[in-house]
């Protein structure tokens, strides 16, 4: 019978692969890994699922009902190695966590405002040691062009719901994180014209 707390996201079930396969590349073999924004959890089940079970996972989210549902997603698939999801605003200077190896954010700074980024930024910066990861996904321009037409619609349609919102420059968040201390990004190429930014604590 399926849990109703468990919730489904269509892109999740897309992208959580490839994105899986940049990961086992970069991932440490054991630590804590922090998701921000892990909403239906359906991301952060996939990757426990797949890595050594000494390599754990912290899910995050502000919303209750996403909270939920990664903990009924958690419960159900039997994960030892994915902690209980937490509240966490990433715009907020007050995390609940102190230490962490890496940080993941997939597809949450163009779907929020850019004091959210910030916050990310900020608050990896925090958690991170030296050569930590910090992990984004997601749409992003390249100097200042979309990457495609249906990234330039789809950044219309985010700005149209929330002035706030939209597809941000590369460029912009690789000068964001060389504020708090990252290194410049590997990045890579993903499906649906989508990027992979792999930042490195200094």
């Amino acid at each position: 019978m399926n849990d109703p707390a468990r919730l489904y996201a269509p892109a999740a079930a897309r992208n959580r692969a490839p994105i899986l396969q940049v990961l086992t590349r970069h991932l440490p073999k054991r630590g804590l890994v922090l998701e921000i924004a892990s909403g239906s959890g359906e991301h952060i089940v996939h990757f426990a699922q797949n890595s050594a079970p000494d390599l754990i996972f912290q899910p995050s989210d502000p919303d209750p009902a996403s909270r939920a549902s990664i903990d009924a997603w958690s419960a159900a698939l039997g994960l030892p190695n994915v902690h209980p999801a937490v509240a966490l605003d990433a715009g907020s200077s007050d995390w609940p966590l102190s230490q962490a190896d890496a940080v993941l954010c997939i597809n949450m700074i163009h779907i929020a405002p850019w004091t959210a980024a910030i916050g990310l930024m900020r608050g990896a910066a925090q958690l991170l040691g030296s050569g930590g990861m910090l992990y984004l996904y997601g749409p992003f321009r390249r100097n200042g062009r979309h990457t495609a037409p249906s990234n330039e619609e789809f950044d219309q349609s985010l700005r149209d719901r929330n002035p706030a919102w939209g597809v941000r420059d590369a460029e912009e968040v690789e000068a964001l994180a060389a504020e708090h201390g990252f290194e410049p990004p590997l990045i890579e190429d993903m499906p649906a014209n989508n990027l992979s930014l792999i930042f490195r604590a200094g």
